[in-house]
């Protein structure tokens, strides 16, 4: 072989080490590792690296339209813009190795709208417009990818764990099944005169629990089912002639056949009905029953509702509670969302309150007065997770301050019960005693009106994260009237006070997203922890939770779900939709993360604990946790600027 054969044959090696060794590189990432092979070679045999010193710009919104699509090998890739207040630039997102850029710029065609800056010496695949053209035609996981940006990242964990789940207990098994789809048979129906006997038989021939009644347009107006027959029977001049009309339940409750089996077995839960009628352009379709979830294994959180609801004794109650954990370990598993099992869990949770207040006033006596039970924090939020203290009060009318403290005693040994009761039932007594038992949060209507007042009024900065926790308030048990007035006024009181808007949001920018400009996470040891550590409720969820309330509060917003709040939010132009879409599924991730992290811990038979070392995660869920805190870190810092902090 010449030498110059020689050098042809060197380089040729040598280039084909390199693509061999960027194929490695870009396959340890989504969405190239979901690529095929022969469009991932494609792809690296198009691409050129090119080095940006640290500090460097490397794409501009001056430049005009984004002529290539980058991929970031080494380094770290920082975007900033404009404060809209106060001057200078803020760091909106940061960029590292295996993250690529900039999708949304190149589809619309257009220049990008954040300065990307090398944050350290960097090197970048970059790849031609009419390469990335040509690639996104070719591939749909690129393209899948390319429209839908970091939120396919969250649809590539949900659909795998699903495809698993469906893998090994069938399709049929998910929450998110359509309804329609499950309504495999015509409902059974009358009209409002068939007499009942004549409407028994028919629910006996078709083997079914229920009849609808229907009008002339075939739109349910009543259903009759057996629990109304027992109740008929049960009766002891039974009229079995007399029209169906005059037995069945009015209004019954419909969704339509595109809602989900979750949404159906939330209903039923929450109505205490056996029965949904599915309902499209205003006809009958179908009927969801119970039945229909019990063969589907859906059946657990209808069925667990019902035994909580019932228990007859404590010890009873406390040992049904112990199936909730299952539970939430089939709906991760059948992917579920954590918005629906944390929702989940405080309804059930719900049921649970709800129950505990009736056999202690069962066992102990009913005080005589009528009273409104309280909670606050993430119950109040409906976002409980199996790991949860108490954090409740209790609110009843009374005339003056001396009838309300004569009140007060009859209501303080119950109460101080029911905390107990609680606490056996796996409900941790507070730390801070925010219970009901406590004096300070057995109040009058009266009473709460002016402690609420108080905190808007003559807060401090150090009492302010003390009470933080009250204004997400909510009535569990009683009349939820009085709850209802107490937060509108406390609404009506924080809109009208700019001083103490911008102390919850000082206070919301307390606890920093623990993701830095030079390091994946920022981690602290706490206690006798042998490795660092993040904590997944106070520095990952805190800041969305934090921010929300306080935004909601100064809007005029009265829903108590973080996601929620965000939703309204948006929908008034408060926060930008697509910000507020970001924000939503950044908490999301986080919660699943916490969810998935108890259950570890259940497992394994350890203590509950926040804290998470992100080494134990794969590398696509380390790259979602780091970019949902980044958006946290966002939230706050757009706070710090609509609050000039």
């Amino acid at each position: 072989m010449s030498k110059a054969d020689a050098y042809v044959q060197a380089g040729k090696t040598a280039v084909l080490q390199n693509v061999h060794g960027t194929l490695q590189f870009l396959q340890r990432f989504a969405p190239f590792s979901q690529m095929e092979q022969v469009h991932l070679v494609y792809l690296v045999e198009q691409c050129h690296l090119r080095f940006y010193a640290s500090g460097e710009s490397i794409l501009r919104p001056d430049e005009g339209p984004v002529e290539h699509f980058y991929i970031v090998k080494q380094g770290r890739v920082v975007g900033e813009r404009p404060r809209s207040a106060g001057g200078g630039n803020e760091t909106t997102f940061e960029i590292a190795s295996g993250e690529c850029f900039p999708l949304a710029a190149l589809l619309g065609e257009r220049a990008t709208r954040t300065e990307h800056l090398a944050g350290d010496d960097t090197f970048c695949l970059r790849l031609p417009k009419a390469s990335f053209i040509h690639l996104f035609a070719l591939s749909a996981p690129f393209r899948d990818f390319a429209l839908r940006g970091v939120s396919s990242l969250l649809d590539q964990v949900n659909r795998q764990v699903r495809r698993q789940a469906a893998e090994t207990l069938g399709s049929q098994y998910s929450l998110n099944a359509r309804l329609g789809d499950l309504a495999l048979r015509h409902p059974v129906t009358c009209d409002c005169s068939l007499p009942v006997r004549l409407a028994v038989k028919a629910m006996h021939e078709q083997q079914v629990g229920s009849i609808v009644v229907v009008d002339a347009e075939q739109a349910p107006v009543g259903i009759f089912t057996l629990r109304d027959l027992r109740e008929l029977a049960a009766q002891t001049n039974a009229d079995f002639n007399q029209p169906i009309a005059q037995r069945m339940v009015t209004a019954p409750f419909t969704l339509s056949p595109d809602a989900t089996a979750f949404e159906a077995a939330l209903a039923m839960t929450e109505r205490h009905i056996a029965h949904v009628c599915l309902v499209k352009d205003g006809r009958l379709c179908g009927v969801i029953s119970e039945r229909d979830l019990f063969s589907l294994q859906r059946v657990d959180l209808v069925h667990l509702a019902r035994a909580i609801r019932t228990a007859p004794t404590l010890d009873s109650l406390t040992a049904i509670r112990q199936d909730i954990g299952p539970l939430v370990e089939r709906m991760l598993a059948f992917g579920a969302s954590s918005t629906q099992i944390t929702r989940i869990v405080t309804l059930l949770n719900d049921h649970s309150v709800c129950r505990v207040i009736e056999l202690t006033i069962t066992a102990y006596g009913d005080p005589g007065v009528a009273f409104s039970w309280l909670s606050f924090g993430s119950e109040g939020r409906q976002e409980q997770t199996l790991y949860t203290d108490q954090d409740n009060g209790l609110l009843f009318e009374a005339d003056d301050a001396v009838h309300a403290a004569e009140l007060r005693g009859k209501l303080l040994p119950l109460a101080h019960q029911i905390n107990q009761a609680l606490a056996h039932c796996g409900f941790a007594l507070c730390a801070g005693n925010v219970m009901a038992g406590n004096p300070e949060l057995c109040l009058s209507h009266a009473e709460w009106s002016r402690r609420f007042a108080a905190f808007v009024r003559e807060t401090t900065p150090e009492n302010l994260l003390a009470s933080s926790i009250f204004f997400d308030v909510r009535t569990v048990w009683g009349d939820p009237e009085p709850g209802y007035w107490l937060q509108q006024r406390l609404l009506a009181q924080v809109a009208d006070n700019g001083i103490f808007q911008r102390m919850m949001a000082s206070n919301a920018l307390r606890q920093r997203p623990p993701v830095g400009r030079f390091r994946e996470f920022v981690l602290a040891r706490k206690g006798s922890e042998r490795t660092a550590t993040l904590d997944l409720k106070t520095q990952g969820l805190g800041p969305f939770v934090d921010g929300a309330r306080l935004l909601a509060l100064a809007n005029g917003i009265s829903a108590t779900p973080t996601v929620e709040r965000l939703r309204q939010l948006a929908q008034r132009g408060v926060i930008d939709a697509q910000d507020a879409a970001a924000y939503e599924e950044a908490y999301a991730f986080i919660q699943q993360l916490r969810l998935q992290h108890h259950q570890a811990q259940s497992r394994e038979h350890l203590p509950w604990s926040n804290r998470l070392d992100p080494d134990t995660l794969n590398q696509l869920d380390r790259r979602i946790l780091r970019e949902s805190l980044r958006q946290a870190q966002r939230l706050q810092g757009s706070l710090a600027t609509r609050y000039q902090l």
